[in-house]
Parts: structure tokens; sequence; C-alpha cells
């Protein structure tokens, strides 16, 4: 039992090596309008971006990710300390759902705090447009006036802004709160139990699809190519290299499994 116990420990912490990842992005359409000897020409540039996916992408990752390594790194410990198939099962069942279940704790919580935060400057914000909106225009002219704008031309733009909508200039431009980037803690975490889910399922299946004398190398082996196709992925939705994703998710992956193997190895295993 002691045996088992720190072979968890031991996942847990290749699941915390493993959280390593993501960034990425929406897609805007801009109107851009061109005045000409016939009046108004409008024409609709079409720009790809992917920045809106920053919330759920990361967390769907990350959850992967971790599912997989966690509970890859887990069945290889067991597997490597002479345990039985149905102990595997049981040990990497048993990660998959406390997995799931902290990985959606985790990230609704820490999402919320970040709500919480953005909430509690929103409404600092409000009250101080509702009683110092001179003071609150200068502040934004001032922003603009640091990105390049002369003076009068940073008043405009921030007169012009502040009379459409005042509250999301500020949080915008001062804050750096958009609503493609705000906190959602109810989907951060949604996305990253079932992400975890899916990817510690993987190496569950092939506990049972693989004979137990190759357990520890075929489960290695095949995750590290879920890990480099989950790396693959992600980059492919956020527009960055997928090779640099790929390799950075492989190596960690293999890092924690090792780690992982070696712990199982010193209760007396023949890997």
């Amino acid at each position: 039992m002691g045996r088992m116990l720190v072979l968890i420990r031991a996942s847990e912490f290749a699941g915390y090596i493993a959280q390593s990842l993501c960034s990425l992005a929406p897609t805007l359409a801009h109107r851009r309008v061109w005045r000409g000897s016939k009046g108004i020409l409008a024409m609709r540039h079409t720009e790809s971006h992917r920045s809106h996916r920053i919330g759920w992408l990361r967390a769907a990752v990350l959850g992967a990710n971790d599912g997989i390594v966690s509970t890859a790194s887990l069945i290889v410990g067991v597997a490597a300390a002479d345990t039985t198939r149905s102990g595997i099962l049981v040990a990497g069942l048993a990660g998959l759902v406390a997995g799931a279940m902290s990985m959606a704790a985790g990230e609704y919580v820490s999402v919320s705090s970040q709500a919480d935060t953005e909430s509690a400057d929103m409404a600092r914000e409000r009250h101080e447009l509702a009683t110092q909106p001179e003071s609150e225009h200068a502040e934004l002219a001032s922003i603009y006036v640091n990105r390049g704008l002369d003076e009068k031309l940073a008043g405009d733009v921030a007169t012009q802004l502040m009379a459409k909508d005042a509250l999301s200039a500020h949080a915008r431009d001062e804050l750096g709160i958009t609503e493609e980037l705000a906190a959602r803690p109810v989907q951060a975490a949604f996305a990253s139990a079932a992400t975890f889910t899916v990817g510690a399922a993987l190496p569950l299946l092939l506990v049972l699809a693989l004979p137990k004398a190759y357990l520890v190398w075929g489960v290695s082996g095949a995750s590290l190519i879920f890990l480099a196709a989950l790396g693959a992925v992600a980059a492919r939705a956020g527009g960055s290299p997928v090779w640099r994703a790929t390799t950075r998710v492989t190596f960690w992956g293999a890092l924690a499994m090792g780690l992982t193997a070696g712990v199982g190895a010193l209760f007396g295993a023949k890997v």
C-alpha cells in the first residue's frame, strides 16, 4: 500500500511537471471606409485571429496534457512495480477521476479569482467615471499620447470613445480587459475536466489492449505519440509553430514518465 501511495504521489508530481503550454486567438471583420470623388466606398477586410480561444484552449490543452502524462506515468510506475493488471487498472481509474475533479476545481477557483479581480476593477472604474469624468478623460488621453498620438488627437479620440461607451474604452485601454479575453470560470473548468478525462482514458485503454509484459514500454511509447498529436493540434488551433509545441509537450511527457517509472523501479521492479 505504501508503494502505491508513493507512485501516486510521483504521478502527481509528473503531472505538475507537465503543466506547461498555450497561447492563442478571434476572427475579426473590420470595415474600412474610403472617401473618394464618388462618395463613400465601404470595403470589408477580414483578418483571421485566434486570441478569443485563449481561455478554453489553455484549459483544454492543460487538461489533455495532464490527463495523458499523469495517468500514463501512474500506469507505468505501478506496472514497473510489478502490480497485477487489475491493480494497474484501479490505480489508473482512480487517477483519472481524481485528476479530472482536481483539474476542474483548480481551474474554476483560479479563474474565478481572476474574474473577481476584473469585476472589482470594473466597479472601481465605473465609480470613477461617475464621480470624476474629467480626470478619467485626461487619463485615457494620456494613454493614447504614450502610444504615439499628439495631445489634441489623443483628446479627441478619448472624447469620442467615452461618448460612445466610456466604461468599455477604459476597460480595454486602461485595464486591458476585453470581452474576448475575459475570465470564464465555468468554461475553463469544463474544458479542463473534459479533456483531462479524454487524455487519461487513452493510456487506460492500452492497459486493456496490451499484454502485461509490454505495458511499461507500450504505454510509454503510445503516450508520447498521443502527446505529440496533442501538441500539433493545439499549435494548429492557436496558429503557432507545430514543431515547437510538439517537441515541448513530448519532451516533458517523456521526462515525467521516466521519473515515475524510476520510482517504480526503486521498489524492486524489473522493467
